[in-house]
């Protein structure tokens, strides 16, 4: 097989593996909260596949999180890693920086809801570099 070939397959193999990783995120419902002008509530399922994780982001907003189902591990920056199973919570503050969310299980997919409260039109989440 030529090289140029062998390479495009690596190519497409490891870029298809990273996506394999990445989130799915699905946004729920998104409501203007009158009473707080400027502000909105969101809601969002986010589903990790096997070994999926965030890359280091703050969300700008109160996140409050609820596990579904699987396990996901969550660290934000100068806390304490904790493993979150279902029916557990979690909680990130507009000034957070969250620094390890990820899959605890690489066979078994992890899925969780977060509320959001945020400035209206303001991303979701926010990269950290």
């Amino acid at each position: 097989m030529p090289t140029k070939t062998i390479l495009a397959i690596l190519f497409c193999l490891i870029a298809e593996t990273l996506r394999a990783e990445e989130p799915n995120v699905a946004p729920l419902m998104s409501k203007d909260l009158n009473d707080f002008p400027g502000k909105e509530g969101m809601m969002i399922t986010v589903e990790y596949p096997p070994g999926g994780k965030d890359p280091v982001h703050r969300h700008n907003a109160h996140a409050f999180v609820y596990v579904l189902e699987g396990a996901v591990v969550m660290q934000l920056k100068g806390g304490k890693e904790v493993t979150l199973k279902p029916g557990d919570t979690f909680y990130e503050g507009p000034s957070d920086i969250h620094v390890v969310g990820r899959n605890a299980s690489t066979t078994q997919p992890a899925k969780f809801v977060v509320v959001l409260l945020k400035n209206k039109g303001a991303p979701a989440l926010v990269p950290v570099k």
